[in-house]
């Protein structure tokens, strides 16, 4: 299960890159880095995304917690089931109905981040970096919401905890060439880049519904340890 935590978080990781070039690009790129010599900027670059990172990682912590008692409770089927069809939800009300629709909750989250990044930017040390990226990591993010509902369906509360850093770690190497080419990475590509996330979150969304339907397909759907029900058998 380690494994896969690790494999999944990686794959998941580098495919919402393409959608970070889109949103948290720019973020990257306000980095205040450009009076400081060639290896201070790649030293700035690699821990504002630890940073990010470092709270992909807490939030695991925390949604394993959260996950690992709905287990308990007997919830683990639905629990994958509903994960997926919130995620569809999203998918259709956002990329199809053009529904900008957030929880208020998530409106003030990001004005307030918003602040306080814009009171870290005018700090200029290595500490301030690494809780910029900290800070970016709190951004409301659909593709933090797909990992998120994702870590919620793990047994141990330690893969959660892998998985999403593996996620972070998985963003970064696209977000450290975007830093490296700078501005030379056009808006129109980076628009492109991101017509790509529906489909990943479409992907993910389906593998939880499937994997929370019992059917007893290895690594699809698995027979969960203590499943409500017997995995469905075709003849």
């Amino acid at each position: 299960m380690m494994l896969e935590a690790i494999t999944g978080g990686l794959l998941l990781g580098a495919f919402s890159s393409l959608h970070c070039i889109g949103m948290c690009g720019p973020l990257a790129l306000a980095l205040p880095v450009q009076h400081l010599p060639v290896w201070q900027q790649r030293f700035a670059a690699i821990m504002h995304n630890l940073g990010r990172i470092v709270t992909y990682a807490l939030f695991g912590l925390l949604f394993g917690f959260a996950g690992r008692g709905l287990q308990l409770a007997g919830f683990q089927q639905w629990l994958s089931i509903i994960s997926g069809a919130v995620i569809l939800f999203f998918i259709v009300n956002y990329y199809l109905l053009r529904k900008s629709w957030q929880p208020a909750f998530t409106v003030k989250l990001n004005q307030a981040v918003q602040q306080l990044m814009i009171r870290l930017l005018n700090n200029k040390t290595a500490k301030t970096y690494l809780l910029f990226g900290m800070v970016n990591g709190l951004l409301p993010c659909g593709m933090v919401y797909v990992a998120l509902a994702a870590a919620l369906n793990f047994r141990e509360v330690e893969n959660s905890v892998v998985f999403m850093s593996s996620f972070g770690a998985g963003t970064v190497p696209l977000l450290l060439l975007l830093t490296v080419l700078g501005h030379s990475v056009s808006f129109s590509l980076r628009s492109k880049i991101r017509k790509a996330v529906p489909y990943i979150m479409t992907v993910m969304a389906v593998l939880l519904i499937l994997r929370g339907l019992n059917l007893g397909i290895p690594f699809i759907s698995p027979v969960l340890a203590g499943a409500t029900a017997a995995p469905v058998q075709c003849h």
